[in-house]
Order: C-alpha cells, then structure tokens, then sequence
C-alpha cells in the first residue's frame, strides 16, 4: 500500500516502505497525457459524447452478466429471480446503450439534467435544514446544480450531443493537472 506524506523537503510518497520520488516524472507524465487527451475531447465533444455513450453501455452490460451469473450461484440468499430480472434490465440497458449510442446519448443527457435538478433541490433542502453548518455552500451548490440541469433540459435534445463529452473532458482535464501537480510534488528537491 502506498502511503504519501507532506515533509519539510516536499511530498514524500512510500510504496513498499521505498521512497518513490524518483519516479516523479511518471506522475507528472501521466498528468500531461490526460491533459492532451482531455483537450483533444474538448476539441470533439460529439465523439467523446458517443465513446462515453458506448463505454457506459459497455458497463452495464458486464454489470448485468455479473448480476445473473451471482444470482444462480447464491441462490441460497434468496431473491434469485430479482437479481436475474435486475441483471437482465442492466444487460439490456447495455445493449441498448450500444447499439445506438446516439439515441443512448439522448437518453442519458436527460437523466443527468434530471439528477442535477434534484441533486440541487435536494441540496437546497438540505441547506434549509442545517442552515448553521453548511447551508450557504449547500445552497451555492444547489443553485448551481439546478441552474446546469436546466440548461442541459434547455438545450435537449440537440444538447445530448455535447453534454456527455464535455463531463467527460473536464473530469479527464482535471484528473491530468492533479497528477501532473502530484508528480511536481513528488520531485526530488536539490
């Protein structure tokens, strides 16, 4: 297990009891390819919007073999034909996601402005509730929540074209700058 740590000297990352400083410009090699990657989809938001489509179709489906295969080998649990009906929606979902990507897009552009509306109303509540510990942030969170599902609920369809790739690329984006900034923190100061 790794284990990292802030040191006078900079970070210090331990895997194996051995310093890994030495490989900082893996870290920071694998931050600089994530960027490209997520600039290039930034670039071609309608493909990184099908190959997210295809992939989380691709997800399901393993998720809804995996789901059948344990319902026959723990029947003893009970609840066998539930497991096997779930498991058959999840491959189906799949296999629908991967057939048509496109009409999948539509269909998952709309769950998402769906999710963050009531991600942000369920937020806002919550800020109302707890006002004394965090409801200025919740409800900033919420609003802004609410705010982008209903552009996304604006703009759809034609909006399933982009939305999915643009997540997609901000996440690859700042996945790439964390890890280069870990690996510029991992390097050996003279």
């Amino acid at each position: 297990m790794a284990k990292a740590a802030v040191a006078r000297g900079g970070t210090k990352l331990k895997t194996g009891g051995k310093d890994q400083a030495h490989h900082w410009w893996w870290f920071a090699l694998l931050g600089i390819v994530l960027i490209v990657g997520g600039t290039f989809m930034m670039g071609n938001l309608a493909a990184a919007t099908v190959v997210s489509t295809i992939f989380i179709g691709a997800t399901f489906l393993v998720m809804g073999a995996f789901q059948i295969v344990k319902a026959f080998y723990t029947k003893e649990w009970g609840g066998t034909f539930l497991n096997v009906a779930l498991g058959a929606l999840y491959a189906f979902a799949g296999v629908v996601l991967w057939a048509n990507p496109l009409a999948g897009a539509v269909s998952l552009t709309f769950l998402l402005a769906a999710m963050l509306v009531a991600s942000g109303l369920v937020r806002l509540w919550l800020a109302y509730q707890h006002w004394q510990a965090m409801g200025g942030l919740l409800t900033f969170s919420g609003i802004i929540a609410i705010l982008a599902g209903l552009v996304i609920f604006a703009g759809w369809p034609s909006s399933s074209l982009w939305v999915l790739g643009l997540c997609l690329a901000i996440d690859v984006l700042f996945q790439g700058f964390a890890w280069l900034m870990f690996g510029f923190a991992l390097r050996p100061r003279s």
